[in-house]
């Protein structure tokens, strides 16, 4: 994988790149949307590449062990084959599901073992067999296995989890180096920086990482309960020591006032399941701020979902058929909202670039912050 740096902006650290890997280019900053079980929820493809302008899509490792199984992905050559994206690919180690599974997993020095969601099985996941796990999916980014430490943690368990997920990292690089690629291209590996909300621990992990010359870097462990200052205090902490030559990713991040603040703060890749997520729930993002149309004053609005029309669906139907939808429970409601919010992500990381390009990013940001916020 290759990055190069194109822009600094002069009064922020937001800044605009390319990355280059097998299966494709990606303009930085850019959004992920997330493709958990090997599919964006509620989208095709085609809605994906065409009209989404979707450069890069994740998928999640613990989800895809489980279900469909490494026999079929392997059968399939690999993940690109089987969901016939053939786009980049970004997967996540499974650290934050397990994470989630705090009624069902038991952590030690070997790895995490628990009990599938799906059946109660009992699985362990060691750093070894998530990097087995993730040469075998095929992404073209594949993520270190840590723990993922809650965002109210003590200093001393957030000091043993980094220590943890440190010794993890080194078994991840380990098994790494001495395998191959699967299906014929390239694959790399990013680390992850932890260490919750103390800047020593994070500034700890983010040096130890610094060292790896890993071809990207991210962070992750933040907007898991922390106030959202002290989410942009990590990320400061960090970007002055993770490599400038490399991409730098905010893992699991956010709203769209969060990801331009981290922009601000030099991130280039995010990811979140808010844009589908929400849309799901009957909210849309649009530059002037959030509609939720669920709301009875959309009821009898004929006016298009959002004339800036970044997606076909924001001119095509109006915020009344919309609401009716959602409030009808028909799956086409959701999808058309999970569009909708995906095409306006990837259009505002877009504007971002634009303006860093062009010299006015902060101008812009602030401007768009003062929008962003509105309950429309």
């Amino acid at each position: 994988m290759k990055f190069e740096l194109q822009h600094n902006d002069t009064k922020t650290n937001a800044r605009a790149g390319l990355i280059t890997t097998d299966h494709g280019v990606i303009e930085t900053p850019i959004f992920m949307p997330v493709g958990t079980q090997g599919t964006v929820k509620g989208v095709h493809m085609t809605e994906l590449k065409e009209d989404i302008k979707a450069q890069i899509i994740l998928g999640n490792t613990y989800h895809l062990y489980l279900r469909p199984g490494l026999e079929i992905l392997k059968k399939a050559g690999g993940l690109h084959k089987f969901n016939t994206w053939d786009r980049p690919i970004l997967t996540d180690s499974g650290g934050f599901q397990v994470f989630s599974l705090s009624d069902n997993r038991k952590l030690h020095e070997e790895g995490a073992e628990f009990r599938s969601h799906i059946d109660g099985s009992k699985h362990l996941f060691t750093p070894e067999k998530v990097m087995d796990i993730q040469r075998i999916i095929g992404a073209d980014i594949i993520m270190a296995f840590d723990e993922c430490c809650p965002g109210d943690a003590d200093y001393d368990y957030a000091k043993k989890s980094l220590g943890l997920t440190e010794r993890w990292l080194d078994r991840c690089f380990a098994r790494f180096n001495s395998t191959d690629p699967k299906y014929g291209y390239q694959q790399c590996l990013f680390p992850i920086v932890q260490g919750c909300v103390y800047p020593d621990l994070r500034r700890r992990a983010a040096e130890n990482i610094a060292e790896k010359g890993a071809d990207g870097n991210a962070i992750g462990g933040l907007a898991v309960g922390e106030p959202t200052e002290k989410m942009y205090e990590m990320i400061e902490v960090v970007n002055d020591i993770l490599p400038k030559d490399k991409p730098r990713y905010l893992m699991g991040v956010g709203t769209p006032i969060n990801l331009l603040e981290a922009i601000e703060r030099g991130v280039d890749m995010f990811d979140c399941i808010m844009p589908t997520r929400n849309g799901r729930n009957g909210q849309i993002f649009t530059q002037y701020g959030t509609i939720n149309l669920r709301n009875k004053k959309w009821e009898d609005d004929f006016s298009p979902i959002d004339p800036a029309a970044n997606s076909y669906v924001d001119t095509l139907y109006s915020k009344a058929y919309l609401h009716h939808l959602i409030k009808a429970n028909e799956m086409l409601g959701l999808q058309i909202a999970s569009v909708h919010n995906l095409a306006f992500y990837l259009w505002l990381v877009k504007e971002a670039r634009k303006h860093i390009i062009a010299g006015d990013f902060a101008t812009w940001k602030g401007m768009m912050v003062g929008q962003l916020g509105n309950r429309l």
